[in-house]
């Protein structure tokens, strides 16, 4: 049996000229361009590739701060009005939805493309939906790679809106230096999030909606929940509460973000958090490719097909086949 070649095949559909040329408008603020690199980067594995290629090298100086939560939680609110505080500031903001629910991504209703038109006009706001329609591995991919363009095209803070834990491909933990979860106080909230693994990711927690019924005991729990961690105090999530509708707490959250992702970076877990992304995102690459390849090798190779035909008879276990596959 030959010796399987591990080499990654790929697709080289989208020639890397056009996209060297996209990118250097992109960093001359030309918005259509940005747009067009995302449209590719979730559409084609080649573009993808070549824009990390391009922007990586100098991305990693933005703070990637991840909003997620059940849907109907009010990120979305919380986003608009991070952005504002973010623009009095006098910094730069891309944000980037992947909640299917999310006004951004195109279902909102008239006073939600009301209220973010101004932000849609500020050409220190750039502001996507996030889809995959044609990149290998998925969402999370697409929005690895979307962090990484805008960071590269020195945004100076990322918001990634999404769906919680296990409700899309995305692991928010894979993009985001600081993971703000949002809840309401809605019955079962509380539970559905501990299901979820929302508690084991969130930085901060945020009740939203804070004027509901509900919203005292809410918090109640958490904090009980929270006592429970073994953690120093200092790497334990905090708790606020706002009503994003009206504004208030979103200033509180702002600030806590800032503060917290000082104090990270002051103590280095910034950086471990970096590292432990990147880790995971070159072995799930890696991963991908090895795999993609054996599929292909045992599709094609006589002896790799007669061993399969041996273990689909039952002559054969799965994993004395694997080990004469890997040792052949």
């Amino acid at each position: 049996m030959k010796r399987l070649c591990l080499q990654p095949r790929y697709s080289n559909t989208v020639p890397s000229d056009p996209l060297s040329s996209l990118f250097d408008r992109a960093l001359d603020a030309d918005r259509r361009a940005l747009a067009r690199l995302f449209t590719l980067i979730e559409n084609d594995d080649s573009a993808l590739r070549h824009v990390m290629r391009l922007a990586h090298p100098s991305a990693g100086n933005a703070e990637v701060v991840g909003i997620t939560g059940p849907p109907g939680a009010g990120k979305s609110t919380i986003v608009d009005r991070l952005v504002h505080i973010a623009r009095k500031d006098g910094r730069s903001v891309g944000v980037l939805a992947v909640d299917p629910t999310s006004p951004f991504s195109g279902g909102s209703v008239l006073g939600d493309r009301i209220r973010m038109r101004d932000h849609y006009l500020d050409p220190e706001v750039f502001i996507r939906s996030v889809a995959t329609r044609g990149a290998h591995g998925g969402l999370a991919a697409v929005c690895r790679a979307g962090v990484s363009l805008l960071d590269s095209l020195g945004k100076d803070i990322i918001l990634v809106e999404t769906v919680g834990v296990g409700q899309t491909e995305l692991d928010i933990l894979g993009v985001a230096d600081i993971v703000a979860v949002v809840l309401v106080p809605e019955a079962g909230d509380t539970v559905q999030a501990m299901k979820a693994g929302l508690l084991e990711i969130a930085d901060i927690f945020v009740v939203n909606k804070a004027d509901r019924d509900g919203a005292g005991q809410m918090a109640s729990a958490l904090r009980a929940m929270l006592s429970l961690d073994p953690r120093p105090s200092e790497l334990k999530p905090h708790l606020l509460m706002t009503q994003a509708h009206l504004g208030e707490g979103i200033s509180e959250l702002y600030e806590e973000t800032r503060l917290r992702l000082k104090d990270m970076r002051d103590s280095g877990r910034l950086s471990e958090r970096r590292e432990r992304q990147a880790i995971t995102e070159v072995t799930r690459l890696v991963t991908s490719s090895i795999s993609a390849e054996i599929e292909r090798a045992m599709s094609e190779d006589r002896a790799l097909k007669k061993t399969v035909a041996e273990v689909k008879s039952g002559d054969l276990d799965p994993y004395t086949a694997a080990e004469r596959i890997t040792t052949s």
